[in-house]
C-alpha cells in the first residue's frame, strides 16, 4: 500500500514525496517498479498503432528513458549548476526521477480510440512537470527556474542523443511521431 500511496503522492507532485524517497535508499526497488508500470501504460496505450511489440518497446525505453535522463539531470544539475546547498548523488536521481514517472501510469487510457495522441501528451506534460520537481527537490535547489533550466537542457541532449541514434540506424525520427 505504501507503494501506491507514493505513487498517488508522486502524480500530485508532491514535494515531501521526492524528499522522502531521495533519502530512501531502500526505495530503488519501488522507483524501477514505478518506471516499468509507466512503460507497461504507455505500450498498452500504443497497442493499436504499434501491437504487442509495443510493450515491449514501452517498457525498454522507459527503462533506458529513465537511467539517461536521471543520469543527465544529475551531471547537469549536480556538477555543472549546482547550488551551494546541493548535495546529490545518481542513485538518489534515479529513485526520485522513476517516481517522477507515476503520471505516465494515464498513458494506458491511449487504447481509447482516438484518444492516444491527447492522453500521451498530457502524459507528457505532466511528467516533465514532475520531473522539474523531482530535480529540485534532489538537487536541493532553491529554485525552481533552475531546475526547469537543468530537465530542459537534459531533454534537449537526450533528444539530439535520441534522433542521432535513429538516423545512424537509417530510421528517419519524424516517422516515429506521425
Amino acid at each position: 500500500m505504501v507503494f501506491v500511496t507514493r505513487m498517488v503522492r508522486a502524480a500530485r507532485l508532491d514535494a515531501a514525496l521526492y524528499e522522502e524517497v531521495e533519502a530512501d535508499r531502500q526505495a530503488m526497488g519501488q522507483a524501477l517498479g514505478v518506471v516499468l508500470l509507466s512503460g507497461l501504460a504507455a505500450g498498452v496505450g500504443a497497442l493499436a498503432l504499434g501491437g504487442a511489440p509495443a510493450l515491449l518497446v514501452g517498457t525498454l525505453g522507459a527503462l533506458g528513458g529513465w537511467f539517461v535522463w536521471a543520469s543527465l539531470t544529475y551531471l547537469i544539475g549536480a556538477k555543472l549548476f549546482p547550488e551551494p546547498e546541493t548535495r546529490s548523488d545518481l542513485p538518489e536521481m534515479l529513485r526520485t526521477i522513476g517516481f517522477a514517472s507515476a503520471p505516465g501510469l494515464v498513458r494506458v487510457f491511449g487504447l481509447i480510440p482516438g484518444a492516444r495522441d491527447v492522453v500521451f501528451l498530457a502524459a507528457a506534460i505532466w511528467m516533465l512537470v514532475a520531473m522539474v520537481v523531482a530535480a529540485r527537490q534532489a538537487l536541493d535547489y532553491r529554485s525552481t527556474s533552475r531546475a526547469i533550466g537543468v530537465c530542459l537542457l537534459g531533454w534537449l541532449i537526450q533528444a539530439v542523443v535520441f534522433i542521432v541514434l535513429l538516423r545512424w540506424q537509417g530510421i528517419d525520427p519524424g516517422a516515429i511521431v506521425r
